[in-house]
């Protein structure tokens, strides 16, 4: 199933969120494939409740118009959890009450046990990350969510890199969402990707992030897909 993209609003409305935000920042950071990378996204800096509800409006909104069918929303641990749960408030608020559930990193034995949390996983359940960086979370959910019975549908994150994933120390031609949509059968639906966010720097009229539109540019030439 292929998706629609964001909508040019929503992805230049999120971008300019995540800039204001101090989430999404410019300089010189290495990845964790050993890039030096002029920009980086670090959801985890979404950190009171202001952002935190914004963020999840954007989460609702793209899910929503990307007709994705679902049941249930799942987040995988840890930044997943929150993510999940936020989006599962907004769209109860837009009047889409969808239960959600999580997972532990390690079992527990005690209490309710179990590794997944909260509501029962059933039927159609789309996952809900920051990113996809290499694929692993979304194959681990996977695998959780089938073993108990479920049908994973789709994930929804909030950047798109758009950028070549790596197999040890080579790049390879295909990105991770690339990898989980043609390998792994899943449709991914992102807010914004690394193409909205160089529209974006080209298009804003603050000089000081007019002048990282170059180096994304040149980044996006040499890694992306």
């Amino acid at each position: 199933m292929t998706l629609p993209p964001p909508s040019a609003e929503l992805a230049r409305d999120f971008v300019h969120f995540a800039v204001r935000s101090g989430v999404l920042r410019f300089g010189e950071f290495k990845t964790k494939a050993g890039r030096m990378s002029p920009y980086f996204f670090n959801a985890g800096l979404f950190n009171d409740g202001a952002k935190l509800g914004r963020l999840a409006e954007f989460y609702a909104r793209r899910l929503l118009d990307s007709g994705l069918g679902f049941d249930m929303l799942f987040g995988p641990a840890y930044k997943g959890i929150t993510l999940a749960a936020a989006t599962a408030v907004e769209l109860a608020r837009l009047g889409r009450n969808a239960p959600f559930a999580y997972n532990r990193k390690e079992p527990k034995d005690h209490g309710e046990g179990g590794i997944l949390i909260g509501a029962p996983v059933a039927g159609r359940v789309l996952i809900i990350d920051d990113v996809i960086s290499a694929g692993t979370s979304v194959r681990e959910s996977i695998r959780l969510l089938q073993a108990a019975g479920a049908r994973p549908c789709g994930v929804l994150i909030a950047l798109d890199r758009q950028e070549k994933a790596t197999e040890g120390d080579k790049d390879v031609e295909w990105s991770a969402v690339q990898y989980v949509t043609g390998r792994l059968s899943l449709p991914v639906a992102a807010i914004a990707t690394l193409q909205d966010l160089l529209h974006y720097l080209r298009s804003t009229d603050d000089p000081a992030l007019q002048v990282f539109a170059g180096p994304v540019q040149r980044y996006r030439d040499r890694y992306g897909v």
